[in-house]
This record gives C-alpha cells, structure tokens and sequence, in this order.
C-alpha cells in the first residue's frame, strides 16, 4: 500500500484525488452531508494549502531526491486519511443503497394501495340496482288504494273513539290492532314516497340519492315524520282510553286526495265520481260535527240544558247506537240549516252553534255550485246537439223544406244521438300532438285501410298519411252513395251497415256489401286507358244507416307527392286488376302517352319562353348597370385630374 502511495507522488493523481473527494461529498444527501460538515470546512480552508504543497514536493522530485522518505511520510499519512475518507462515503453510499430500499419498497406499496383505491372506485361507480316507484304505473294507483283505507280509517274512527268513550272500550283489541296496522302502512309508505321517481324533461328520474333530498326537502316530508312519530307511548302513563293522542295520523290526508284526485282522472264516469266524491266530504263534515256536538255535552253535562244532548240516566238515550245517531242527526240540521233544533244557552253553546251555521252556508254553496256545474257537464253534449237540431229546423221552415224531407233529416240526428256518434273527430283530436293523433288514427282505422287491394304492401308511412285524411261519413236508409257515370272523387270504406249495388231502376240488387268492403278506389287513381275513365261504373245505395270512411282524390295525391315509387305502384295494381276485368283499352293509353308528350312539349315551350323573358331582362339590367359605372368611373378619374392640377 505504501509502494502504490508513493507511486502516485509526482504525478499530480493526488491533486486530481482530492478534487474528486470533494465532489463525491458535495453529492451526498444533506443526512449524510452533517455528519462531515466539519471536515469539509477544514479540507476548504487547506485545500489551497495542498496544492502548494504537491506542486512543490514535485519540484522537489524532479530536482532534488534527498527528501523522498521525508516527504514519503508527510504523503503516505495525507494518504491514510484521504483513503479514510474514500471510506466514509463508501460507508455513506450503501447507507444510501439501504434507505433507498426501503424508499423502493414504499412505491411499491403505493402502487398496489392506488390499485386497491382505483378497484374500490370502479366498485363505488358500478350502479347498484334499486327499487323505485313510478307513480304512473297502476302499482303506484293499488298502493294509493291501499294506504287510503288506514288514512280514512284513522279521520273517521280517531274523533267517534275519542268523543264516545263506549265506543273506545266495547272493541279495545279490535282498535289497537287496527291502530297499529295502519301504523305499519304509514311507516311503509314513508318509504315508498322516498323511492317515488318523478319527470324532469319527460324522463323518470330513478336516481335513489336524489330522490331522497327532494323528498326531504319537501312540507310533506317533515308531516310525514309528524303523522310516524309513536305518540301511543303516552297510553303507558294515562291509560288506553284516551285516542286523540293519535291525531298526528290525520297528517297523512293528502295521501287520500291524491287517491280521489287519480280514480277522477282513471275512471269512465267522472262526473258520478264527483258527486259521489262531495257526497263523501259532506258526511265526513257531519260526522266530526257530531263528534264535536257529544263532547261538548259531555264537557256541560248531559241533560243539564235544553240543548246539549239528553241525560244517559234515560235509557232510550243510554245506547250507543242512540247516541250516535242523535248527534248526526242534531248535526245534518244545523249543517243544512232545514229543520229547527234547540236554542243554546250557554256561551260555548252560541259560539259552536255560529260556527255551524257559518261551515252549513259554505257546504250548501258548494253543494249548489258543484252539483248545477256537475249536471251542466253532464248535459253539455246533449245542449250542444240539441241546439244544432234547432238551428236546422229552423233553416228547414225558413226554407219550407217538405215534412218528408224535414223528417228524415230529424231521424238522421235520432240516429247520431242513440248511437253515440255525434262526436266530431276533428275538433277532439285538434288538442292533441301529431304524434299521439298519428297513433291513435292508427289504432282505430289500419286494420281496415290494409284491407284494401291497392293499399296492400304499401310504404308504412303512406299508410300512415291516408289513415289521418279518413273521413267518417253516415248515410241515412235509401241514399245513394255513388251513381253510374258520376265522376269519381272518393273511395269509401264500409265501418259499418249494408250497401247495396242496384240497377238503374233502384230495385234490382245485383249483390250486398258488408263491414269492411270498400270501392271505388280505382276511380281516384286515375288510371291511364281506363275504359270508364274516372267515373262510376255502379249504382250504390245504403240499405239502412251505414257509417264509412271516405278517402277523397284530393288527398290521396297529396299523400302521394312525398312517395313518387308508392304513386307509381298504385298505379300499376290499378292497371292490372283494370286488366284482369277487360276495363283497360290500349289504345287509349297510347292516345293518353301521346297527349301528355303534347302537354309536357307545349308545357315546355311555355316554361322556355318564361326563361327567355328573365334572361333578357337580366342582361339588359347587368347591361344598365355597367353603363352606370363606367360613368361613374369616370367622373372620379376627371375629379382626381383635376385635383393634381390644383395641387
């Protein structure tokens, strides 16, 4: 080691040492960098004091070799400590390796506890399927259903048990069953309104979460909670015979008007729903009256005047039964104001009686408002028919149309009221969207629009054009639907009744057509070479009061602008079954081919001759135009000419 020491002495590697020393401690890390803080700063202030030295021992080398072993020493003992101090940072480093372990084996646990948090949010963002409850579904209307029966149980029974103590003791097993049952419903029903979706831009929202916050941040919400909470821990203390503690089950109301207000709207006879809704509210005002009536007696004492209700030491007024209907009956006279009842005496007595009379004038203005409003609906499509009635008798004897005359168009409206078709169609359906009149047309006339031969395998869209241009029609017995040689303008469809084809002489019936049948389509297609061209090839009468749809010429072709293919189909199936019946003459067809080649020619010509015209005021106009502005070019070139001239 000595001999490797004293190789490097001359030769400027120790310089060239120390240099890389230094720099191996600037990189330590500032843990490692304290522990030699102190060194450093003493090699710093030698540093230059070393180097003197080195190059002066290798001057002395090169001249002089007496102080070798002098300086040999000197040297090997700067060595010693220079290799010390290679080994500290040797030291150091593997320090570093063994910290950086560890710091490697941190990043990895990072790694794998960022996959585990990127799995638990994969898992925390898959949906989890809930329950909710679509308030259009007829699930939602049976659950209405249901819960009314506790909700009316509760505003009828809660005030007789609570004013009758009889009634509250004959039946106590019976009530308290009942009582928490409907507890049980309430309790049910607190949950199914907190998972009852609603439509935001026509959509069911089935988000649970935010169901939640809107139903809590509702009124509703918080007399829900009102009407659940357990005020029957009260019966622990003061006893069972005391029910208005349960009163807060009466929060619960709206969930019965709601069910009223959905029957109204579902049901086929609304306006006997309202009546017998009204009836329902009337009786339940004279039920809690009645209530109210005995307990105030009760608080008075029976018997003690004329008006409260009578002693219970008479055993008429003793029963139950008795007690009951006294009070009702009491309270239906005072509500209605219609027979006489005992006059008060005390001041409560005055004060309740006030107050009836003034509830009884509200319910008998609302009786009378609700109940003419109710019949006037009811009777409005009969006044409005009956009106149209008067109105055309009265234009008949303005006219002196004859009796027979005046007769059958009396019975034609007979027959429109008893068959229930004085509906227009038109003016029902003009309030709803495209969309649903499309489908519902669709519903009630496709079947019988496929029937027909033309319209079979036609574009789904046509057949979706025609079904909303039908037209319902009734024909009184006797009347003539179409006559040989009238020009074809409609096809009809039969919906229902009997047609009759006959003979010129209106007797003889060649054959009978029935529900479905249809004709005259071939008429309105305006078949090229038709023999009969566009008129009618047949006499046909009504037999009896027949309804049908007629399909006008008109509409079809306007149907048909937007489907030129299906037009050209049609076509062709009028040609053939023309064809197959010998009512198609080609000679016609060319005669018909070379005058629509005159037309579309002269038609041409005339469309050629309008071009004409607009070119040559097009040209004479650009031609105005470039005059124009050549002036004007040149008045500004003799004005900018003249402007030098100035200048």
């Amino acid at each position: 080691m000595m001999e490797d020491r004293t190789s490097l002495v001359g030769t400027g590697m120790l310089s060239r040492l120390s240099h890389m020393m230094s720099f191996g401690r600037s990189s330590v890390s500032p843990a490692e960098s304290s522990f030699t803080c102190k060194r450093t700063e003493d090699l710093k202030s030698k540093r230059s004091d070393c180097r003197w030295l080195l190059a002066a021992q290798n001057m002395n080398n090169c001249n002089n070799n007496d102080g070798k072993k002098d300086d040999k020493k000197e040297e090997s003992k700067k060595d010693e400590k220079k290799d010390d101090k290679k080994e500290e940072p040797k030291k150091d480093e593997k320090k570093d390796d063994k910290k950086e372990e560890p710091k490697k084996d941190e990043k990895k646990d990072d790694k794998k506890e960022d996959k585990k948090d990127d799995k638990k949010d994969d898992k925390k963002e898959e949906p989890k399927e809930v329950w909710i409850m679509d308030p259009d579904t007829d699930l939602y209307y049976y659950w209405l259903c249901t819960l009314s029966v506790p909700v009316f149980y509760n505003l009828m029974f809660l005030v007789a048990r609570a004013c009758f103590n009889e009634l509250q003791k004959i039946n106590l097993t019976t009530w308290l069953v009942l009582d928490y049952i409907s507890d049980v419903l309430y309790y049910i029903d607190t949950f199914v309104r907190a998972r009852t979706g609603f439509l935001e831009q026509g959509l069911l929202v089935r988000d649970a979460k935010i169901l939640k916050e809107k139903y809590m941040k509702t009124l509703q919400f918080k007399l829900d909670i009102l009407s659940i909470v357990p005020t029957d821990i009260v019966f622990l203390k003061i006893g069972l015979g005391n029910p208005e503690w349960r009163f807060n089950r009466l929060l619960r109301l709206p969930r019965l008007f709601e069910f009223f207000d959905r029957t109204e709207t579902r049901t086929n006879f609304p306006n006997i729903f309202r009546i017998a809704n009204l009836v329902l509210y009337i009786i339940i005002i004279i039920h809690w009256n009645a209530c109210l009536f005995f307990a105030i007696s009760k608080m008075l004492g029976f018997g003690s005047d004329t008006w409260v209700y009578p002693s219970l030491n008479n055993p008429d007024f003793a029963r139950l039964a008795r007690q009951y209907i006294y009070c009702f009956y009491w309270s239906t006279l005072t509500l209605t104001t219609i027979g006489e009842t005992p006059p008060p005496v005390q001041d409560i007595e005055y004060f309740f009686v006030v107050a009836d009379f003034l509830t009884g004038v509200l319910i008998f203005a609302t009786i009378v408002g609700n109940v003419g409003a109710m019949i006037s609906n009811m009777n409005a499509a009969r006044v409005e028919f009956q009106a149209k009635i008067d109105s055309i008798k009265q234009y008949m004897q303005f006219r002196k149309v004859t009796k027979d005359l005046e007769a059958r168009v009396v019975k034609w409206f007979d027959y429109l009221w008893t068959e229930e078709k004085t509906c227009d169609e038109q003016q029902v359906l003009k309030y709803l969207p495209d969309k649903l009149k499309a489908e519902i047309a669709i519903n009630v006339h496709m079947e019988t629009l496929q029937k027909v031969r033309i319209f079979q395998d036609c574009e789904a869209g046509l057949l979706v054009e025609l079904v909303l241009k039908l037209q319902p029609q009734v024909f009184c017995p006797g009347d003539y639907i179409c006559k040989k040689g009238d020009i074809g303008r409609e096809m009809y469809i039969i919906k229902e009744g009997k047609l009759a084809v006959v003979a010129d002489d209106g007797v003889t019936q060649f054959v009978v057509l029935g529900d479905g049948a249809y004709f005259g389509e071939i008429s309105i297609l305006g078949i090229k070479g038709s023999k009969a061209g566009n008129r009618r090839t047949a006499n046909i009468r009504s037999v009896g009061y027949s309804d049908l749809f007629a399909l006008s010429k008109d509409d079809l072709m306007e149907a048909l602008i937007e489907y030129p293919d299906a037009k050209h189909a049609l076509e062709e199936k009028g040609r053939a079954i023309l064809m197959k019946d010998n009512l198609i003459d080609e000679s016609l067809v060319s005669a018909t081919d070379s005058k629509d080649l005159e037309e579309k020619v002269s038609q041409f010509e005339a469309n050629l001759d309008v071009m004409t015209n607009k070119l040559r005021k097009l040209t004479n106009q650009y031609e105005s135009s470039q005059r124009k502005l050549k002036q004007r070019l040149t008045n500004l070139s003799n004005q900018v000419q003249t402007l030098r001239v100035d200048d």
